[in-house]
């Protein structure tokens, strides 16, 4: 021999050392994924407060610091218990904002409206802000083209439905307005409506479920736009997003202030689920926004 060592030959390795190897593997695999999902199921029941201060042209002088509270996505159904939404309006109620604007989805499924959207709304009525509280439709409630939500609404004195017109909130003499448009995907928005009795140098905050409604009924008198819809995807993975976001613009109105071509808007992550029960790097969440003069 000369002296240099020979390589030796490749291990083979047998059936059932590969078999007892993927099955190592899998395991692993399913501990990741079964600790995913059960960290997203606890990540769905832990509500979170977002604060933001936003500017909105035109806001008068007494309306400078109002702070609203936005809530979305409601969702009650299998995966959101009214306990849930309870506890959701205890903990917004604790940040005595000045008013509430809900935008949409309280109902699960459009097709269980009838069953989901009264006792989420009966729920919410126990809202409480001096300037009240305003909402609008989501494409979930609108069971019999949504005639359910407009009944139950109409009955719920503590909450103003505001689809597609808009209403004056006074404070010290001036005067803010709430206004509102009703589902982008199976109702009739109508932002044009909705403005036409609001004087063209008037400070306004529309209520819209889907965001996409800045996109395609752009009218500069709008100050700012509230929405949700998106979830903020409801999964987001660091370097790659949102795996899911049911907007024509992408992430755009993932969650967050954006700007729309015609005004600013604010889209709420939300509270409940859609699709699957769970989040991930997206909490449930209540944004309470201070307005300030542009």
């Amino acid at each position: 021999m000369n002296g240099i060592s020979q390589p030796s030959a490749p291990s083979i390795p047998t059936r059932r050392r590969f078999l007892r190897r993927a099955g190592q593997v899998g395991l692993g695999l399913f501990a990741v994924g079964t600790g995913t999902v059960g960290y997203g199921f606890y990540e769905a029941s832990q509500i979170r407060v977002r604060r933001r201060t936003v500017a909105v042209p035109n806001l008068p002088r007494g309306f400078d610091g109002t702070t609203v509270a936005v809530l979305a996505d409601f969702h009650h159904g299998p995966f959101v218990s009214l306990d849930f939404l309870r506890r959701a309006v205890a903990l917004a109620n604790s940040l005595s904002p000045d008013l509430f604007a809900l935008v949409g989805d309280f109902a699960h499924k459009g097709t269980h409206t009838h069953e989901q959207l009264p006792p989420c709304l009966a729920v919410l009525a126990k809202l409480r802000a001096p300037l009240g509280a305003f909402a609008v439709p989501g494409n979930h409630d609108m069971g019999r083209g949504g005639a359910i939500y407009r009944e139950v609404l109409a009955a719920t004195e503590t909450v103003t439905d505001v689809t597609n017109r808009a209403v004056p909130v006074t404070r010290n003499g001036e005067t803010l307005w709430l206004a509102g448009v009703d589902d982008l995907w199976w109702g009739k928005p109508d932002v044009a409506a909705a403005l036409s009795k609001v004087p063209t140098t008037a400070a306004v905050l529309l209520l819209s479920h889907n965001p996409d409604v800045a996109e395609l009924q752009p009218d500069p008198r709008v100050g700012l736009m509230l929405s949700g819809h998106t979830h903020g995807g409801q999964a987001y993975v660091p370097g790659y997003g949102p795996l899911w976001l049911p907007s024509r613009y992408g992430s755009k109105y993932c969650g967050g202030l954006a700007a729309g071509p015609a005004s600013a808007v604010f889209v709420s992550r939300g509270l409940g689920e859609a699709g699957v029960p769970l989040r991930l790097n997206c909490p449930p969440e209540i944004n309470l926004l201070s307005l300030t003069a542009s």
